[in-house]
């Protein structure tokens, strides 16, 4: 079977990746002998700015840089020769950026089964609210800040019309009652977090520009219980600044330093931190995606069924050849587009 692939052409260590840093290659799949894994059609690519430090060399040769790409996808299984999937199961996995594939057979136990969730329209959701950028929010927003229903805590989000955010920021609001902050580039996309997202309060960072700024912003609505990170800088500064006592801050990401050689770091007063009973605790996903931590897919699918989750954006990209524009779109102005979970059909 043909199979279309995307491949990193060299190393980017700072700077904007361009379109011409990548590259499509095709191929034919083997699959007469699946040894135990399954034969899977991929029909759905992630496009995430985690993706962003894998094109770092961190001192590898310059020789290593051409590499196929990986990264979280969603699909339809063809042919299995693993006991729990069949054919015709849908699924989600972190798989090569590949269209048809074999999955060996320790890989296809660590795919989430779709089947019953979703169908192949939605099957996007499989990368989006029920896969990793849903995970994330589910895990920063119930794993680790655990908000008190009912509580009236503020949260604060930044990148707040992203996949992540705008997931979260609804759970935040209709299942716990929070008082919700985010902040947005641009009028549009700040327009979007009150009116389409459920956001109390809107903020412009292109225009509240500078730690003090924002904080002013934080502290109007009576200061912060809970941040959720997606972007550092002074965004970072400012929430921190803005922290009520017994805050907490989940950190999952910091946008601002991905295309950065070497990061700007955010200082911490450790000794205010003890005084004021604050936690800050960084994460990653997995656990809760795997189902090791939580009930990530039982009580994502309810919301979304119940409603407390009720607007789901993506942004679609057409055919394989559109992942790279799809991924430097994240990074320059085209990201004004990009609404949600920026996804590549194949």
């Amino acid at each position: 079977m043909e199979s279309k692939s995307v491949w990193r052409k060299r190393w980017v260590d700072e700077g904007v990746p361009s379109e011409d840093d990548f590259e499509i290659v095709s191929s034919t799949v083997e699959s007469d002998d699946l040894g135990g894994g399954v034969l899977v059609n991929v029909k759905a690519f992630s496009v995430d700015p985690y993706l962003r430090g894998g094109l770092k060399s961190r001192g590898a040769a310059a020789a290593e840089g051409r590499a196929p790409m990986s990264g979280f996808v969603s699909g339809v299984v063809l042919r299995s020769d693993h006991p729990s999937w069949e054919k015709g199961d849908l699924f989600g996995a972190n798989l090569p950026f590949s269209t048809v594939q074999v999955v060996p057979e320790a890989t296809a136990k660590t795919m989430w089964k779709l089947t019953g969730l979703v169908d192949e329209k939605n099957i996007s959701y499989g990368i989006g609210v029920l896969g990793m950028p849903g995970s994330t929010a589910y895990a920063g927003l119930c794993g680790i800040l655990r908000p008190t229903k009912g509580a009236d805590e503020t949260i604060f989000l930044s990148a707040a019309s992203g996949a992540v955010a705008s997931i979260a920021a609804q759970i935040a609001k209709n299942h716990y009652g929070c008082k919700v902050i985010g902040t947005a580039g641009g009028p549009e996309k700040v327009a979007l977090l009150t009116e389409k997202y459920g956001y109390d309060v809107g903020i412009d960072y292109k225009k509240v520009n500078t730690k003090e700024d924002l904080e002013a912003e934080l502290n109007k609505a009576g200061n912060i219980d809970m941040y959720f990170e997606n972007v550092g800088g002074f965004q970072f500064d400012a929430a921190f600044s803005a922290l009520k006592p017994g805050g907490r801050i989940a950190v999952c990401g910091q946008i601002s330093n991905y295309n950065k050689k070497e990061g700007c770091f955010n200082e911490v007063n450790l000794m205010n931190m003890i005084y004021s009973n604050q936690r800050i605790e960084g994460f990653v996903c997995s656990a809760w995606l795997n189902g090791s931590k939580g009930n990530f897919l039982k009580d994502m699918s309810g919301w979304i069924k119940d409603g407390t989750v009720s607007t789901i954006d993506e942004t679609f990209y057409q055919g394989v050849e559109q992942w790279p524009v799809a991924f430097r779109s994240l990074f320059t102005s085209g990201s004004a587009k990009n609404k949600g979970k920026v996804v590549v059909l194949v």
